[in-house]
């Protein structure tokens, strides 16, 4: 008897060949094989909505060669991922097979491991229609408004550009916060800040002036600093007040999809789009040694916190062999999942809890360790016992002023000794203070009055907009990274650092769409179209007639929207540069061509002068002698490159460096990674050491 099992990457498909056996055979359909025509809107909008799919171009061999494996096996077992889209997947490849939607031949896999794969192919079930019907929902309304709005966004804006109904309100929150930096004002305050010893301590500890007279005081400018300054001049310095109490710190969850790509991003830089490909990597299978092949995590797109109870009872006794009795706590911790997760598999954990990220290092590329190792932490410190601190606040008079001072000691470490979430910046913190008395005498070391200026709000990270996005209800969980890499490929927003600017483009596009399509960009349609698509999953809404319902509205806008623009188009402002021409002496400006920015002179077609925008670096081709110049790949990977290219080839991921080859004079590099070496790359040198850590 032949068993057929489709997945779809060939990675899945031999991690799961490992466990079935001679008697299976798995290939893997390479994702979606049917979908909407690339060259028109593929959706009869006059007859419910009936999406037109076809074969993808350049899939004809593999869809033949999954037609001829389905034909010569006993039974077909559609294998592809626990979610909408694999369920959707399934659905199109049952369509393409011939094989029955009412057969049992749908599995899932939460975990690729040995357990995870027999469990999923004992309990076969039928295609959940609800669930394909809700990505088919998601599909087609994307579609309509990407099809139908883009073209309005060519006539009046500029060609080529794009709308979506989650990108755009993702560059609008970004856009929206830009403005209200630029709208902000600073205000200006003071505050005093006195450091004072204990007779019990040689360490000085901060405070920080609170009341006058018992009220809260507020420092508007430098006068009303200074006359509190003379005020206590010679004041004694007394401790009022020492409340103590324990304060009892509660790890955080395991991850869902949302917290792993903010937390990859603060602790390890990872962007969502490389922390979703290598958490694939692990989910898919990676050769252990001295264990074999196992997927290391659990199905990475989520939003359920729920952990099964074979992984808790595993976490337990690795809790209880290595850290003792004492680091668990008093009963199993369970975490809520929000009112509208999809609770269809768990939340992001280790598969084998006790492979360690030491044990399976060695098999590892550097940062499949490095997410395997914040994915495992978690999860075991999410199943420890509290931290407790031991935390004092102080009072502490002087003359008819009051100046506070907060700070703990750690009583019990608890779930810290293994993990600490990260902090976002800004974070309060607080110090361990020496013991205090009430009536204790304090000397004054110094006392000081400091300027500050109220601050404008953050700009977005791509950690704090994946908080937003998931805060606000727009996407899901498998729509995070690949926005944020739309939106940021399309022009809309740039990267600084790690901060995320709109651009001009960026900030037209959103305030058009805004005037003419408030529904598109606004945070709460959008969350309610959310909620939409999760009642068509529960079957608790029929989704054609949710189309219906959008589309009769989102036409009837798009067609007052044609008229109010009729006759006008809307420029974008261009982006003002420090590189003058040459030619006339104005101020170039950005500009976007067919292959990306360039810089052009404002005064055209009076004065036609162009030039590449380039990136100096300071460093030197070790080949010729050119400037080294930062540039970027096709696929927007940065290198370095010669200036004097064509006609020098030379290229490196190292980073150029001012210093020379105390050698041969040529310009040293330094290899990526914190702590990468230095060396030279003139042929023949040889020159290399280590980098100073400072």
């Amino acid at each position: 008897m032949s068993n057929l099992v489709i997945v779809e990457s060939p990675a899945k498909a031999r991690t799961i060949q490992k466990y079935l056996g001679k008697d299976f055979s798995v290939i893997a359909s390479m994702g979606h094989i049917r979908d909407l025509p690339k060259s028109k809107l593929g959706i009869d909008v006059e007859n419910g909505f009936a999406p037109m799919y076809q074969e993808i171009k350049g899939k004809e061999e593999l869809i033949a060669e999954l037609k001829s494996a389905a034909e010569q096996a006993d039974t077909v077992y559609l294998a592809t991922d626990p979610d909408r889209e694999g369920e959707a997947i399934s659905w199109h490849l049952a369509y393409i097979l011939g094989l029955s939607e009412k057969e049992k031949n749908r599995v899932t896999f939460n975990e690729i491991t040995k357990s995870g794969v027999q469990n999923g192919m004992a309990a076969p079930r039928e295609i959940d229609k609800d669930l394909v019907d809700a990505q088919q929902a998601r599909r087609l309304l994307d579609r309509i408004v990407g099809y139908k709005l883009s073209p309005f966004l060519w006539k009046k804006v500029r060609r080529g550009l794009s709308a979506g109904r989650v990108q755009s309100v993702a560059v609008r929150l970004i856009s929206d916060r830009e403005e209200q930096i630029r709208k902000f004002k600073a205000e200006e305050y003071w505050t005093v800040d006195a450091k004072l010893k204990a007779k019990s301590s040689r360490k000085a500890f901060e405070a920080a002036l609170a009341l006058c007279d018992g009220a809260k005081i507020a420092l508007a400018n430098e006068q009303s600093a200074n006359d509190v300054l003379k005020e206590i001049e010679n004041a004694k310095w007394t401790v009022e007040t020492v409340k103590k109490s324990v304060r009892r710190r509660q790890p955080a969850p395991p991850f869902i999809t949302s917290t792993l790509q903010q937390e990859a991003s603060r602790k390890l830089g990872f962007q969502p789009r490389r922390t979703m490909k290598v958490a694939q990597e692990l989910y898919e299978g990676v050769d252990v040694a001295d264990y074999g092949t196992v997927g290391l995590i659990t199905y990475m797109r989520t939003d359920s916190l729920r952990i099964s109870d074979e992984a808790a009872a595993s976490a337990e006794q690795y809790i209880k062999t290595h850290y003792t009795e004492k680091y668990l706590p008093s009963s199993r911790r369970v975490y809520k999942s929000k009112k509208n997760a999809q609770d269809a598999h768990e939340a992001i954990r280790p598969s084998v809890p006790e492979l360690t990220p030491d044990q399976v290092k060695s098999s590892l590329s550097a940062e499949q360790y490095k997410l395997y190792k914040l994915v495992w932490e978690r999860f075991i410190a999410s199943q420890m016992a509290a931290c407790e601190l031991e935390t004092v606040s102080v009072d502490i008079a002087a003359g008819r002023y009051t100046f506070k001072a907060n700070g703990y000691t750690v009583k019990f470490d608890g779930f810290t000794v293994l993990y600490e979430e990260s902090r976002e910046e800004g974070a309060e913190k607080a110090t361990a203070l020496p013991a205090l008395n009430e009536g204790e005498e304090l000397k004054k070391e110094s006392v000081a009055a400091n300027q500050h200026f109220t601050q404008p709000p953050a700009r977005y990270s791509e950690a704090s907009l994946i908080k937003a996005l998931e805060e606000n209800g727009i996407g899901r969980p498998s729509t995070y990274a690949p926005t944020i890499s739309t939106i940021i490929d399309r022009g809309y927003v740039e990267r600084s650092g790690k901060l995320l600017i709109p651009t001009s483009l960026g900030d037209t596009v959103t305030g058009l769409l805004k005037d003419q399509f408030k529904s598109i960009v606004d945070v709460k349609f959008t969350a309610g179209m959310e909620g939409g698509l999760d009642r068509v999953e529960s079957g608790d809404q029929d989704w054609i007639k949710m189309l219906e319902e959008f589309y009769a509205d989102f036409s009837a806008t798009l067609s007052t929207a044609e008229k109010n623009m009729e006759g006008k188009r809307v420029k974008v402002p261009d982006e003002e540069t420090d590189e003058v021409c040459e030619l006339c002496g104005r101020k170039m400006v950005v500009k976007i061509g067919r292959f990306g920015k360039f810089l052009a002179c404002p005064g055209y077609p009076e004065c036609k002068n162009t030039k590449k925008i380039v990136q100096k670096t300071g460093g030197t081709c070790p080949k010729c002698g050119g400037e080294m110049l930062a540039k970027k790949s096709k696929k927007g990977r940065g290198f370095y490159g010669c200036g004097n290219y064509p006609n020098c080839d030379f290229m490196t991921w190292d980073k150029p460096l001012t210093e020379k080859c105390p050698k041969c004079g040529s310009g040293l590099f330094k290899k990526a990674g914190r702590y990468g070496g230095i060396r030279c790359h003139k042929e023949g040198c040889g020159y290399e050491r280590t980098a100073d850590k400072n």
